[in-house]
């Protein structure tokens, strides 16, 4: 089965970190990913970081995606961004809408990742492969899980070439709303996003922000393993591995790792299900 394997980084802020995710990415690189992708932060504030990290990452000559969230910004300050990717040779972005940075309160020129999405695509054509985010679980700002049904239709309808989805531990919740995508006509790959369990306070801190919900059964596991990282560890990867062996016998187009800029957790599983 040709799956496609990608990676999410976030952009490191001291030169210890970048020494990290450096040697993240050369051991992630062996496994001949599809692509990396960079996050954005709130309102675009780690914009440089993440264009740097995508550009080592496309001079080691690998695909590598930026982020690009559309609150708060201007179609100028966008056009202005889509131009700095355009010169660095960037191919693939992600196209989100992304959350206003903490005391904003100026939503800007585009209120949803679809009204991003018909932008790059009126002042670029097909230039770049985009990207959008997806949720199986309902967004947590979505009223309905028809409303948010509609607006990865929209996003698909603008021009996305394929989603990511929020990461998810329940298969079902994904393989009902791959049906439901595909009964609404949306035609694009839906990846779903695997997030590895290596830390259950930051899990959960992640998970009631992005409205993941982690199962009562898993829940009360990790927290009666209380600061024993071992436990929570091994646990985790078990957990996450038959989440994806089932993902797999779904024939779902591939993996998307959120690595917290970690490699060791990711190879580990993808060896598991024999995909290195």
């Amino acid at each position: 089965m040709n799956m496609e394997i990608s990676f999410e980084f976030f952009p490191p802020k001291t030169q210890d970190g970048e020494q990290k995710l450096l040697l993240t990415r050369q051991q992630l690189a062996l496994t001949k990913p599809h692509f990396f992708s960079v996050t954005y932060g709130a309102g675009g504030t780690t914009q440089s970081g993440t264009l740097k990290t995508v550009s080592d990452i496309l001079a080691d000559g690998f695909d590598a995606a930026p982020h690009l969230s559309c609150i708060g910004a201007s179609k100028e300050s966008i056009r202005q961004v889509l131009a700095e990717f355009r010169a660095a040779k960037v191919k693939r972005i992600v196209a989100l809408r992304g959350d206003l940075p903490s005391g904003m309160v100026e939503i800007g020129e585009f209120r949803y990742a679809s009204e991003l999405v018909e932008f790059i695509r009126k002042e670029t054509g097909r230039e770049f492969w985009l990207e959008v985010a997806a949720y199986p679980e309902m967004h947590p700002q979505a009223k309905s899980p028809q409303q948010d049904l509609d607006a990865l239709a929209t996003k698909a309808k603008m021009g996305a070439d394929s989603a990511i989805t929020q990461y998810f531990f329940n298969a079902d919740a994904y393989c009902r709303f791959r049906e439901q995508a595909a009964r609404k006509g949306i035609d694009i790959p839906i990846l779903p996003g695997i997030m590895p369990i290596t830390n259950f306070t930051q899990l959960a801190r992640f998970s009631d922000a992005c409205g993941t919900e982690i199962p009562r059964w898993m829940r009360n596991t990790l927290q009666s393993f209380g600061d024993d990282i071992d436990s929570i560890r091994e646990f985790g990867h078990q957990a996450v591995l038959e989440l994806c062996e089932r993902l797999k016998k779904e024939e779902v187009p591939g993996f998307h790792f959120y690595t917290m800029n970690n490699a060791g957790p990711s190879l580990r599983l993808l060896k598991d299900l024999k995909l290195t």
